[in-house]
């Protein structure tokens, strides 16, 4: 399976797809130390994000996304990358700054609501995003990723 998309943020990224059930926001919902989901309330929580490539239709505002986003840049924990219906501004702010600051950035690629929807029978599967192109199937099928931990 392969999607395009519009690059946000530029870069290349592999991992296993995380397709998040519903909405997450940052700010209390993603642990910065561990990069795990630690909203108690979310159909997810516990799943770990870092080193994958994170798909969701949109994130829960809070102008503190940002700062998360760059505390896993910095703790190294973030995801691989990130797929989304719509990009979130305050998100994409803290990969930004993470570039500025020195640390590693990430990919976010902007889909469309049936992009994502499309990725839900992905979702454990591994990916990789190059040149707002995102391939699904099995690790090294479409060349080296920018790195899976997962």
């Amino acid at each position: 399976m392969e999607l395009t998309g519009t690059p946000v943020c530029d870069g290349h990224g592999g991992g296993r797809l995380l397709v998040l059930r519903k909405p997450l926001s940052f700010w209390g919902g993603v642990d910065p130390l561990s990069g795990g989901i630690a909203d108690p309330r979310h159909p997810q929580y516990g799943e770990g994000t870092s080193g994958r490539i994170l798909v969701m239709e949109r994130v829960i505002g809070s102008s503190s996304s940002s700062a998360i986003m760059l505390e896993l840049l910095r703790n190294d924990v973030a995801p691989a990358a990130i797929v989304v219906a719509e990009p979130d501004a305050i998100l994409v702010l803290g990969i930004l700054v993470a570039g500025e600051l020195g640390y590693r950035t990430i990919p976010l690629l902007r889909v469309g609501a049936e992009g994502v929807a499309a990725l839900n029978a992905a979702d454990g599967c591994h990916a990789t995003l190059r040149n707002g192109r995102l391939r699904v199937g099995r690790p090294g099928a479409y060349g080296s990723a920018y790195r899976s931990r997962t």
